[in-house]
């Protein structure tokens, strides 16, 4: 996630740019105000992805503030690089004191105690660490919110390796963010279910999202990122293992087409075309149905369902 680069209006206008060029640039889209006084290039901002807008905002507010905020929940999870579902792009998330008066625009401050060892820096930014983080949006967010950022979480610290996952460090991890939970009056019992249901093997935002839904179909086996053996040394990770139901099923995101940590300097057509060949080989050597699904049939359960019976493929349990 490539940061933005933010321009102040003052050093705007030292390159001969006039107060009236800052406007006028701003109402056409080709500068984005992010913060009074902060800009973004129109064209980045465009391009950029939720999350990076997100971190965007937050360090506009850390430059325009007397003391640097903490940024906390969502907008923390962003600092911390992990992917987010529907985020509100539009505010920034900071946890003040209880004591701390008054308030700032497109800011929403949560205020409660902050112990230091819970506050730490990334790249300029105070951010609340990755477990308060985690604490505070399992509390509070909805479900498939909470759930993409805990299996984020996990999937960054346990997760070395394709095919490799330390459960003994997650359940670990797992306990240290409802210690911090039960430290709050309210959200635990919505953390405790978020927790339990956290797997760091989901790799992407809609494979999080779709466990929920296969969940909510009636699925109770899933496996994920199941290895399957290729041709010659190869082995074929599958983001689902529908066991309910004798078959596989993959999160079809627009996101590995052009990543350049995925595609690896491969066209979409390779791309297509290597997808091909090892769908081919997992149906061929399983004699499994296998089904692909995007974001449009994440909407709903009722969404995803219909494009597994499209398939063949129904829960069983």
């Amino acid at each position: 996630m490539p940061p933005l680069t933010l321009h102040r209006r003052e050093d705007l206008l030292t390159t001969g740019r006039s107060s009236r060029d800052l406007a006028t640039a701003a109402r056409a889209g080709t500068l984005v105000r992010v913060r009074s006084g902060i800009y973004v290039d129109g064209a980045a901002w465009t391009a950029a992805v939720p999350e990076a807008r997100i971190v965007a905002r937050a360090h506009a507010l850390t430059l325009t503030s007397e003391l640097a905020p903490v940024i906390s929940h969502e907008s923390a999870a962003a600092a911390h690089g992990l992917g987010l579902f529907r985020p509100d792009t539009t505010r920034v998330h900071v946890i003040v004191p209880v004591e701390r008066p008054g308030a700032a625009s497109a800011v929403v401050r949560h205020r409660g105690e902050l112990p230091d060892d819970e506050v730490v820096e990334i790249n300029g930014l105070r951010v609340t660490s990755l477990a308060r983080t985690v604490a505070d949006v399992a509390r509070t967010a909805t479900f498939e919110q909470a759930v993409t950022v805990a299996d984020a979480a996990l999937r960054a610290q346990f997760v070395p390796t394709p095919g490799v996952y330390d459960a003994a460090g997650a359940e670990e991890f797992r306990r240290t963010v409802f210690g911090i939970v039960r430290r709050f009056p309210h959200g635990q019992g919505r953390a405790k279910r978020v927790l339990a249901f956290a797997d760091g093997r989901a790799q992407l935002p809609g494979e999080s999202v779709s466990r929920v839904r296969l969940c909510e179909l009636g699925f109770r086996v899933i496996a994920l990122q199941v290895p399957v053996p290729g041709p010659g040394t190869k082995t074929y990770y599958i983001d689902f293992g529908l066991e309910d139901a004798s078959a596989w099923g993959e999160f079809d995101g627009r996101l590995k087409y052009v990543d350049g940590r995925i595609v690896d300097g491969r066209s979409a057509a390779q791309i297509f075309d290597e997808e091909k060949q090892r769908e081919d080989w997992i149906r061929g050597t399983t004699q499994r149905p296998f089904v692909r699904w995007g974001w449009p049939h994440l909407r709903t359960s009722a969404d995803l369902g219909a494009r597994l019976a499209a398939f063949g493929i129904v829960a069983r349990g």
